[in-house]
């Protein structure tokens, strides 16, 4: 009997006899290699499609985001454990789309008395965070209080940074505490969640004790953190110590996204022509992070000409990737008082295609996470809101389903958080 097997698109024999252990191993090699197509052609030659090829054919496929292939391979598995279960919730838990999917998949695997892994647990926060469900959350953490998982650094990080983009900084606080151990994941997730919390200066003071006592490593996502606070604060002085230190103590050298929130902190303080020179003394050609970060300033205190040469870079960086800067330079020839320039401006953008995406925000509805767009009806919003109390505030209304019945029933509130995306 002859084993196939597929290499540079050819079908190839081998003398050496299939068996499931071969098939098994050529179907993770070909997925590990990015190799669907192979993978699946040597996983629709076994007769009996075993769960390990199974998860790995969900894992290739979800990687390269085709879902309803992982879904159908996931339907005619007809022995799953939790390993295939947990493929299915980590690969929906990475986009706010399908998000809701993951929790769906979680609640399943729990009423046929499947328990969660620690994966499971990692993967089933991630979602929250996508949904800003923080209430789901917070039912997540109750079932990981029971077990060994809960004291575990990946799973405290995971949670810290959950309740953080939900806006819930006193919860997150409350977890890093209780963490008995930490690493620069942890002490990272708190400080980056201060920040963009408009809580710069908590932010400042951990990453102060995070240096000063020790306790980690700063990473180079610890340092955005920092650098992004003192923005947020106004503390140039401290901005530009942190920067340095950079290279300095730490011998990491800046990466363009930290030079961007350098420009960032400068432009905010209103000292433009300070970000313009950091901007030229830059050692590598600055990105178009670094150019729209200039931009953001300069519209902000309404300088049109450092605008315009800022617009001139960023095109030249990238024209056709960022038509919001386009919009900045208009806004900022508008506040101007420059009519007759940002009517060329939107005619040379017709005249280049250039259309800007109308804003919208994600919110929370009986039927589950829906785009509000600028401009749309509210009458669908009321009418998908009907869960809603009269008394709850507009940016934590809920909305509710239910899975299952009778014992197995498992209620869901998810909260409707406002995140506005531009």
């Amino acid at each position: 009997m002859f084993a196939l097997y597929w290499e540079g698109g050819s079908c190839l024999k081998s003398d050496v006899q299939g068996d499931d252990v071969l098939y098994t191993a050529l179907v993770d090699s070909y997925v590990k290699s990015e190799r669907v197509e192979y993978a699946r052609k040597v996983f629709d030659l076994m007769l009996e499609q075993n769960v390990i090829c199974s998860t790995s054919m969900i894992t290739g496929y979800m990687n390269q985001g085709r879902l309803e292939d992982a879904e159908d391979v996931f339907e005619k598995t007809t022995e799953k454990d939790v390993v295939v279960y947990n493929a299915m919730i980590e690969g929906y838990s990475k986009s706010v789309e399908t998000a809701k999917k993951a929790i769906e998949i979680y609640i399943d695997m729990q009423r046929i008395n499947f328990r969660p892994t620690i994966s499971t647990f990692a993967s089933i926060i991630g979602a929250c965070s996508l949904l800003s469900a923080f209430e789901v959350g917070q039912q997540v953490q109750g079932q990981l209080t029971k077990t060994e998982f809960f004291t575990d650094i990946k799973i405290g990080s995971a949670l810290i940074d959950m309740y953080s983009k939900c806006g819930r900084t006193d919860d997150a606080r409350r977890i890093f505490d209780y963490m008995p151990k930490k690493n620069v994941f942890s002490w990272t997730s708190m400080i980056d969640g201060y920040g963009k919390n408009g809580s710069p200066n908590e932010s400042l003071s951990l990453f102060n004790k995070m240096i000063s006592e020790r306790h980690a490593l700063p990473n180079y996502v610890t340092f955005l953190g920092a650098l992004s606070a003192c923005a947020h604060a106004g503390l140039v002085a401290k901005g530009r110590e942190i920067f340095d230190s950079m290279d300095r103590v730490y011998s990491m050298k800046p990466r363009m996204e930290h030079y961007a929130c350098m420009v960032d902190l400068l432009g905010r303080a209103g000292s433009l022509n300070q970000a313009l020179e950091f901007v030229m003394r830059m050692p590598e050609k600055p990105n178009s992070d670094v150019w729209a970060a200039l931009l953001s300033s300069c519209r902000l205190h309404g300088d049109v000409e450092l605008a315009k040469i800022a617009v001139n870079e960023l095109f030249k960086v990238s024209r056709e990737s960022r038509p919001g800067a386009y919009v900045a330079l208009s806004n900022t020839l508008a506040d101007a008082g420059q009519w007759d320039s940002v009517s060329q401006l939107r005619e040379l953008m017709k005249v280049r295609g250039i259309c800007k995406g109308t804003g919208f925000t994600w919110i929370g509805t009986d039927a589950g996470l829906e785009a509000f767009h600028a401009g749309q009806s509210l009458q669908w919003w009321k009418a998908s809101t009907s869960t809603v109390s009269h008394n709850q505030k507009p940016s934590h209304h809920r909305f509710h389903y239910t899975r299952g019945v009778g014992s197995n029933a498992f209620t869901l509130g998810v909260p409707l958080i406002l995140n506005k995306k531009p």
